[in-house]
Parts: C-alpha cells; structure tokens; sequence
C-alpha cells in the first residue's frame, strides 16, 4: 500500500486549486462496500479492510449481484459518494475526518481511505475499484489535503467550525427532503383512499340539485309538469284554476266547428258560398253538398 499523505512537498498536484476549491474533481468506480476497522490509520489495517471486502465481493458475484457503480466528487470540503444516475448522495465524508488515504501498489485498481462516521463515531474503512487509476485519484485526495490545510491557516481556524455546520446542515436538509417524500407518499394514499369511499355504488341514483340558470330558475322544456309553488321574494303563488269563460275568444265569441252547426246558423250570403264547397270521400269517392252532411266524422268514414 502507498500512502497519500506522505508525498513529497515538491511534487507537482494534478488539478489546478480552482477546480477542487471552488468546484470538485468527479470519477466513475465500483463501489466493494465499507467496513469498520480498529484504528483510523494504517497500512495493515486497509489491507484486512481489502481482504475482507473484496472476499464478501466475490460471494455476492458468485450469488449473481454485480458490483455497484458510483461517482465519487473530491473536493477541499470532501469525499461525496453519489448514484452516477439519480446523483443521490450515499455517503458524504468530510474531508477533516478522513484520517487516511491508501492505493495498491500490487494491485492498481484497488484505492481506500479511512473516515469517521458522524453519528458513531466509528472509523470506517471504504474501498474502491478505480479500474486502474487508484493512484490518480488518492494524489487528487492528496492535493484537496493540502488545498483544506492552507486554507484553515488563512481562515485562522474559523473555516473548520463553518465547515462542520454547513456538513450538519445538509445532513439536515436530506432528513428533511426524505421526510417529505414520505409524507407525500402518505397524502396521496390517503386521497385516493377518500376517492374509492365517496364513489356512489353501480346502479345508484344520484341525489344531486336540479341546476339552474343564473336568474336561480329551473329550465323549462315542453314535456315538464308545472307545478306551483312559492316564490322566493314573498308574493303569492298564481291561481292553478282557469277562469270560466276561458272557451271564448278575446271579443267573448265561443268557439266555431263547422261541423256542429247547421245551415240556419249563417247568414244567407254565406251559406250559399258553403253549398258551393264540396267534400271528398276517399271510402266512398263521391261528392256531396255540405247541407246534405249532417253527421259527425268519425275515424276516416262516414256515418
């Protein structure tokens, strides 16, 4: 194993400072897993981290599960392990406690580091398949080091305690977003769960109001049965009964059916004019004066 740390001051770094200060260096890997190790530091101890990782790697692949890829972002703030699709962030190490960096000399595509949990206060040992460049990546750690540490004793110490809020923070922030997601989830439930309680059963009436017009009046068709009732601003219902006279027309003449009356009903002018007129039998195909017509019809025939 070769340790970062120990790189001569006068090696030239990779990356320019802008690129891991204000911005952050991305890899593609596979990810072997992490395991809790004794001390935070050591090459012994990343070799059994190794050792042990890259044993429970090959049974999983045995069981046909392959190897997770995930993209690694390095920066003077830290090491952020990410979903190369989605971009969730797995693990967010922070680069004060990350105790030690080592790759493989035997093997170039191995690379580890040790780091301290936040919540257990373990040290954690994580290893990677870098698919040869294990070396590039532990010098870009290297140079985040040296970046992080000239700027601690510019800041006097000041940029520590921020850096150590800020990374509370944002643990913060994703409980709160995954808590929200849950809670969404939860409310949807619950709506579709009132939908299918307030949907009517099949073949039920619906009990919804007559809708109205903006006059607040039902719509009127021919067919509908008018029934009376009481007016919303006090006055009186109308009559229901029709009048006795209303058989006659507006002079209080009554009806006329010619058919009822007789010819003394009209005067002589006329009723000469009315015997001129003849009426056609389609039963019978014959003529006749209306004067000889005493009967009614009835059906298509003459009585």
């Amino acid at each position: 194993m070769n340790r970062a740390f120990n790189r001569k001051k006068e090696k030239s770094w990779m990356h320019t400072p802008e690129a891991l200060a204000k911005h952050y260096i991305a890899y593609n890997v596979k990810f072997l897993g992490n395991t809790e190790v004794e001390a935070p530091k050591g090459t012994e101890v990343v070799k059994d981290a190794v050792r042990k990782l890259k044993f429970q790697r090959h049974i999983k692949k045995s069981e046909g599960q392959k190897t997770p890829k995930v993209e690694l972002q390095i920066s003077i703030y830290g090491v952020k392990i990410l979903d190369p699709k989605t971009k969730d962030v797995q693990h967010n190490c922070q680069l004060h406690r990350i105790s030690f960096c080592a790759d493989d000399k035997t093997d170039k595509r191995i690379f580890t580091f040790i780091c301290k949990d936040s919540e257990s206060n373990k040290h954690l040992c994580y290893v990677f398949d870098s698919e040869k460049c294990a070396e590039e990546i532990t010098l870009t750690i290297g140079q985040a080091f040296d970046l992080a540490y000239k700027k601690f004793l510019e800041s006097g110490g000041k940029d520590v305690e921020t850096r150590k809020q800020i990374g509370s923070l944002q643990k913060r922030i994703q409980e709160l977003e995954t808590e929200n997601s849950e809670l969404k989830k939860q409310l949807q439930d619950l709506e579709e769960q009132l939908m299918i309680t307030h949907m009517p059963p099949a073949g039920s009436i619906s009990t919804k109001p007559q809708s109205t017009d903006i006059f607040d009046m039902v719509p009127f068709s021919p067919g509908t049965v008018l029934v009376p009732t009481q007016a919303s601003n006090g006055c009186p219902t109308p009559p229901t009964k029709l009048p006795p006279n209303i058989g006659k027309d507006l002079f209080g003449a009554e009806p006329f059916d010619p058919f009822t009356c007789g010819s003394a009903d009209f005067p002589p002018d006329i009723q000469s004019k009315l015997d001129e007129m003849q009426f056609y039998d389609f039963d019978n195909i014959y003529l006749c004066p209306l004067h000889l017509q005493r009967q009614r019809w009835r059906g298509s025939k003459w009585d």
